[in-house]
């Protein structure tokens, strides 16, 4: 699905012009833009797959360790250091403003259990408002919660990402966390912060892999991030 108020007014032309194999125009088919992917399309989706680790589940209390997105070949995003742990006065604020400009040429991001109501998604917001800094309003950048797919499409005895990937065989995070190393990341410990690093990266390519696997069997919503 792509979203339109971001197109410029040559593509949206484009899109009016051009037809897919339905016989409409992209712009009343914009989701066959996606499959078909039609030559010389100045328009695509271009979507991100985000995953953030944080020192606890309030986001009143805890804040953001890490967060990554992973976009075509790279990985944005990163861990605080041990100056920011250490203070109270900056904390994630930097990593929030970074991961605002990060996501800005986004039309999508997915996540994994992240959407309003659930993780993510909510607790990134919450710290934004907590530090004044700007986040993405309705519409800005269209939202799939991979977990709805899976809970949606298949039937397992568990529907956790690792598990998801371990039944299509999609090779998973070798960087497992344990509670000693959340505790050193806490304090500050560089190796346990770069340890929570490389957890977070193998989250997002496992997401990606899921998410190319089961994105077939849905179509792409316009949920707002």
């Amino acid at each position: 699905m792509l979203n339109l108020n971001r197109l410029k007014k040559e593509e949206i032309i484009w899109l009016s012009k051009h037809k897919c194999r339905h016989g409409h125009s992209y712009l009343s088919h914009p989701n066959c833009i996606l499959t078909e992917k039609p030559n010389m399309c100045p328009v695509f989706e271009r979507v991100g797959h985000l995953d953030i680790e944080c020192t606890g589940l309030n986001a009143n209390f805890d804040y953001i360790i890490s967060y990554a997105i992973k976009v075509e070949r790279k990985i944005r995003g990163r861990v605080l250091t041990k100056r920011e742990v250490l203070n109270p006065d900056i904390l994630d604020k930097n990593l929030l403003k970074e991961f605002y400009q990060d996501i800005q040429d986004l039309d999508r991001i997915t996540v994994y259990w992240g959407k309003d109501r659930r993780h993510d998604l909510p607790f990134l917001r919450t710290r934004a408002l907590k530090w004044g800094v700007d986040f993405p309003l309705y519409r800005d950048i269209y939202l799939t919660d991979v977990y709805d797919i899976v809970k949606g499409k298949l039937r397992l005895h568990a529907n956790r990402l690792e598990n998801v990937a371990n039944f299509l065989k999609i090779p998973c995070k070798q960087h497992k966390l344990d509670p000693e190393i959340w505790q050193r990341a806490k304090l500050g410990d560089k190796k346990a912060l770069n340890h929570i690093w490389l957890h977070n990266k193998e989250d997002v390519i496992t997401l990606e892999k899921v998410y190319d696997k089961l994105r077939g069997f849905v179509r792409e919503s316009k949920t707002s991030i």
